[in-house]
């Protein structure tokens, strides 16, 4: 879906250039890497724990973006999805910006086409458009404020009671937004693969087989699963949550990279990933894990894959980036 051609050379590239080649100690390797090239490697909480161990910054989209816009780095090794990279690219135009895979896309990004959403947008002409920064940078470029699902109720909450809001493409995050702002949204119909798995008849059987676990969730789960979570919050706040919270075991109803972060914050807890629907990884992301330490050392080696944006895209969706940055800051 992403740059398929591209992708097709990389793996070509690395073919010919022999896997075979990797440095004995692959973390050492990538650490001189940083140094020769001045880059940073940014990682979402979902990836795999080993690129969580050699990032210099782990978090969820909103920390990243803030990492991003902020960084003094020459090159950004991004260690996320293609919508992630495309954020950083977008708030730093004359950086090298790395994807270790540029198949690693987004089911939540690909359900929002920008022919579509323009037709609908149309369709709302004195609506402003939040958009969920889990979206491509063409839709971004069609929206007057990005949020992230850790302040997407606060931005909600500033702007006038009377203005009307498209929000997109999550519908998910966007009912729970309604819920808890009380206003009433224009929802893009799409979701997360990932959040729209958890099974709830799996959940409560979870729950009665560890009856003093809290059961704590990200709002892009579907409302039968949050109904019964005791606390509902981004990846960040999930993590903050947990080591707050005196309850020794929890029931994690996101994707399970973050418990990497949470066991290694604190050993003594317990945390039991929610279970999917079907008997299979489901509850994984299977983007997310397209990214490889062997993918990063690589891309890093050779500068590739590089992510790229139309310069009238990339104007046209900072905007909206700044804006939220800015907002969420008050």
């Amino acid at each position: 879906m992403f740059a398929t051609a591209n992708a097709t050379a990389q793996k070509s590239a690395l073919a010919a250039d022999g896997r075979m080649a990797l440095p004995k100690d692959i973390f050492a390797a990538i650490e001189t890497l940083k140094k020769d090239l001045n880059a940073v490697v940014l990682a979402h909480y979902y990836q795999a724990p080993d690129i969580q161990d050699i990032a210099d910054y782990i978090g969820d989209s909103l920390g990243l973006s803030q990492q991003a816009a902020s960084t003094e780095a020459d090159v950004i090794v991004f260690a996320g999805v293609h919508f992630m990279a495309e954020t950083a690219k977008i708030l730093n135009p004359h950086k090298l910006v790395l994807l270790p895979d540029l198949a690693a896309g987004c089911s939540l990004a690909d359900s929002c086409l920008p022919d579509d959403f323009a037709k609908f947008k149309a369709q709302h002409p004195d609506h402003i458009v939040i958009s969920y920064i889990n979206c491509t940078a063409d839709i971004k470029a069609m929206s007057d404020i990005i949020c992230t699902s850790s302040n997407a109720v606060q931005l909600v909450n500033q702007l006038p009671t009377d203005q009307k809001i498209i929000f997109a493409p999550d519908r998910n995050l966007g009912r729970y937004v309604m819920a808890q702002t009380g206003r009433d949204m224009v929802l893009w119909q799409g979701s997360c693969i990932v959040h729209e798995t958890f099974s709830e008849k799996k959940l409560l059987q979870l729950k009665i087989n560890h009856p003093t676990a809290e059961i704590i969730a990200h709002p892009e789960c579907e409302q039968p699963v949050l109904r019964h979570a005791s606390y509902i919050g981004s990846t960040t706040a999930l993590l903050n949550y947990v080591a707050a919270s005196p309850s020794n075991s929890f029931i994690v109803a996101t994707e399970p990279g973050i418990i990497h972060q949470m066991e290694k914050q604190m050993p003594t807890k317990r945390f039991i990933p929610a279970p999917p629907e079907a008997n299979c990884a489901c509850n994984e992301c299977p983007y997310m894990r397209l990214n490889t330490l062997e993918k990063l050392y690589w891309a890093m080696k050779h500068k590739t894959p590089e992510i790229t944006i139309a310069p009238e895209i990339g104007s046209a969706a900072l905007a909206p980036i700044q804006r939220m940055l800015e907002m969420s800051a008050r």
